[in-house]
């Protein structure tokens, strides 16, 4: 569950930063994978829009993205903010009367276009009036390109050069000289690769569901609106509203029928189902029912540390309080995708204030810890019978749940 990605800076003349230049990676080595362009574009695209995120990589700079014939013609450059990237034509893409209708419509858009690793032939100047940065390859270009490129570019002023695969000062000084405006390779800096959790489309939506039932007041409209996105999300919603933990033997017609029967607490705790079920995979079947104990438990002992009001948070903090066992990833990387108030971040992260203390509380049931339970009762005027009680109840909530899921 991890996407990567590679990231190279890109410079202005004074050596700050300009942009960018964002690369597909399959692992933390820094290599191009063996897999199509096409679909190193995709994946990469995918991964901006599920997973690390361009403010993530780019932060408030631009994003370099290279771009292949196929996906430019599919328009995948439309998928992504025009105020945040630059469509980089690779140096593989051919000059087609479709590509060049293609750009002006990017260009309309207002999208910034650059060509990728330039050597010039007449048909890329029908191209001219609509790119905006070309890209001169010093590991490749000739001297004599190099010439043959700027006078064709002379009578397009706003056209800026960047040179690319600079790795000297002397090249560094050589661009200087032709003109360039921006700088990018190892001279400067060598790609580093950024590794994220990925999240598959679904996993998203369930993302969303959690944010939206988070709210003071859930838009139930739009909870609707995600459901019926996701045909698996609705059938599991439908399922689990006939289990036998409803006793409903009425049939449910429409996805918005269920969520109303169900109501606002139970479609919570239901979406926090769908998300611990969503991101255990190949994880034992018993910590997906222990997250859900631990919220059940949080939950129900609200009352005893004075908490009334605060059970839905109690809930969920207890509930992503194994989210980086579940997934192998560090938990603050974590806390930052998702949608929570602070206050849970920091319960969950730094095990901070009265609802953390329901964890550690917890915790000590989990591992039998039974002095512990009777010193921390004692401090906390807890009855420990009835927090034992409670517990078991949790355990048993938890599985009954997780076999409506099945």
């Amino acid at each position: 569950m991890s996407f990567y990605a590679a990231r190279q800076p890109i410079l202005n003349k004074d050596k700050t930063l300009f942009a960018y230049e964002l690369l597909f990676r399959d692992s933390l080595k820094n290599i191009f994978p063996n897999i199509n362009e096409d679909v190193a574009t995709a994946k990469l695209i995918e991964g901006l829009q599920f997973n690390l995120g361009l403010e993530t990589l780019a932060k408030d700079s631009l994003a370099f993205i290279n771009f292949t014939h196929n996906s430019l013609i599919s328009g995948y450059p439309f998928l992504l903010p025009k105020d945040k990237i630059v469509v980089e034509i690779l140096e593989t893409v051919k000059p087609t009367k479709k590509l060049l209708d293609i750009c002006k419509e990017l260009k309309r858009k207002g999208y910034l276009i650059a060509l990728d690793d330039y050597e010039h032939s007449k048909p890329w100047e029908y191209f001219f009036p609509y790119v905006d940065i070309i890209k001169l390859d010093y590991s490749i270009t000739s001297e004599a390109q190099f010439e043959e490129i700027i006078t064709a570019i002379e009578s397009y002023p706003k056209i800026k050069l960047l040179a690319e695969k600079v790795e000297t000062n002397a090249e560094y000084q050589h661009a200087l000289d032709l003109g360039c405006e921006y700088f990018q390779g190892y001279f400067f800096s060598r790609p580093e690769v950024i590794r994220s959790i990925s999240f598959t489309p679904v996993q998203v939506s369930v993302i969303k569901l959690m944010a939206e039932m988070n709210k003071a007041e859930p838009n139930i409209a739009e909870v609707t609106k995600i459901f019926e996105q996701e045909v698996s999300l609705s059938f599991k919603l439908l399922r689990y509203l006939q289990s036998p933990i409803f006793k409903r033997n009425k049939a449910v017609e429409t996805i918005k029928q269920a969520i109303v029967i169900l109501g606002n607490n139970e479609l919570s705790r239901f979406v926090s189902l769908l998300f611990t079920a969503q991101f255990a995979n190949d994880k034992p079947k018993e910590l997906s029912i222990m997250s859900l104990a631990r919220a059940r438990f949080c939950e129900l002992m609200t009352d005893s540390y004075i908490l009334k009001g605060v059970e839905s948070s109690a809930f969920l903090i207890g509930l992503l309080s194994l989210i980086d066992a579940l997934v192998d990833a560090d938990i603050h990387q974590l806390m930052d995708k998702l949608p929570l108030n602070q206050n849970i971040k920091d319960a969950i992260i730094n095990r901070h204030d009265e609802s953390a203390n329901l964890l550690h509380f917890c915790e000590l049931f989990e591992q039998a810890e039974w002095q512990k339970l009777e010193s921390y009762c004692q401090n906390n005027k807890i009855d420990l019978a009835q927090a034992s009680e409670r517990f078991q109840q949790s355990m048993s909530w938890a599985t009954e749940r997780m076999q409506a899921l099945q």
